[in-house]
């Protein structure tokens, strides 16, 4: 895991609006992108946390991430200019992970952006560790351009997991059966004014789930009346890492970086098809050269399966077949609460191609111990998005 665990909680860390709340609630916080963050929750363990999530539902403050508005009539020129997606046949109120592309096709950050109206309004969901880096980019990218960014000033939860529709629905009027994985949607909470807030269908654990945006001025009690619901219970980053990882899902500034292109990042669906045969992104001419040649991708991002301690952040892979080659990196790892009843541990790593594989036999070096892992299909587990019936 990535987290300095804080003994005592330093004033120059930066607080979400939902910290006092955290607090009273029994959290341990650590240091994580210059925010005070729960880890773990007062009664709970790592391992308790993540199957709760899995079989109920997790609440999860991830308010420190950057919450922005675009508008203008140039916003999806901007968009086609720094990401390989196509936001101009995009659905309004449809939402993209995308990422943000460097002119030598490497990720700035990767990215959640929904489209609100045809009119150009976007909304924009970027990483906290990556926000002074994301915002210079923006201002850098759309000079000269009708563009207009606003930061939105919101308390932003993500509630996952098979419950977590049961639990937000006792809130709202409107019929969440009808908000599908991937939609967005303004929706009032009664009860509280009947103020709107923002909710995203989706989230990064494999589960069903939204990522609701709130204002300020309600999202203590609102959090507050959305845990007095026995089936939802707060989570820390600790099992938040752990079913990220079984989700397949990246944690830049780990799994992904400014060298890395979609290609080697094994986010090549990111690119629209629509998109490649124009080849006017950032980045293009490497991008697409990658896509069309694979012997031009060195290493590949992948995932890997081991009995045995964890790889963590930097442990050696080395081939199975030649011990004294080095061929990757681990960039992630965790043991799986969900999988084998939690005797087997994966993680993300990048290895040179041929031997990327799903099955291919390599050894990590672990403690100063070569020990044997398969590089494995991601993601681990079956995700179970609420996705909308086919017609």
């Amino acid at each position: 895991m990535f987290f300095k665990r804080l003994y005592s909680t330093s004033t120059e860390l930066l607080k979400t609006p939902l910290y006092k709340l955290h607090e009273s609630l029994g959290a341990d916080f650590v240091d994580f992108a210059g925010y005070a963050m729960p880890i773990l929750y007062k009664g709970q363990s790592h391992i308790e946390s993540h199957h709760w999530t899995r079989n109920r539902a997790g609440l999860f403050d991830v308010s420190h991430m950057l919450q922005q508005k675009l508008s203008g009539k140039d916003s999806i020129k901007l968009l086609h200019k720094i990401t390989p997606s196509d936001f101009k046949s995009l659905s309004p109120w449809k939402n993209q992970l995308s990422v943000l592309l460097n002119d030598q096709g490497g990720i700035i950050d990767d990215t959640i952006i929904t489209k609100h109206e045809d009119d150009g309004s976007f909304y924009i969901v970027t990483n906290a560790g990556t926000r002074d880096k994301d915002l210079s980019f923006f201002k850098k990218e759309s000079k000269g351009l009708d563009v207009k960014f606003e930061y939105i000033d919101n308390t932003l939860l993500a509630i996952q997991g098979p419950e977590a529709a049961f639990v937000l629905q006792k809130f709202t009027n409107e019929d969440l059966s009808k908000v599908y994985f991937g939609s967005s949607k303004y929706v009032r909470i009664p009860s509280f004014n009947d103020t709107l807030i923002h909710i995203s269908r989706g989230g990064y654990t494999g589960e069903d789930g939204f990522e609701i945006s709130i204002p300020n001025q309600i999202s203590l009690e609102f959090t507050q009346a959305l845990l007095e619901n026995d089936s939802l219970k707060p989570i820390g980053l600790a099992a938040r890492d752990s079913l990220r990882l079984e989700a397949g899902m990246c944690l830049y500034g780990h799994d992904l970086n400014d060298d890395i292109t979609p290609v080697e990042g094994s986010l090549s669906w990111v690119i629209a098809k629509s998109r490649r045969e124009v080849g006017d992104f950032n980045g293009a001419s490497k991008i697409l050269a990658q896509l069309k040649d694979r012997s031009l991708v060195e290493s590949q991002r992948v995932g890997f399966k081991l009995k045995g301690p964890s790889a963590r952040e930097g442990f050696e892979i080395f081939s199975a077949e030649s011990p004294g080659d080095k061929i990757g990196v681990v960039t992630s790892g965790s043991n799986s609460p969900s999988l084998e009843n939690g005797k087997i541990n994966i993680g993300q790593a990048y290895v040179k191609r041929g031997f990327h594989k799903s099955g291919t036999k390599v050894l990590i070096k672990i403690r100063n111990k070569l020990r044997e892992a398969e590089i494995a299909k991601q993601p681990f587990i079956a995700p179970k998005y609420y996705r909308e019936p086919a017609k």
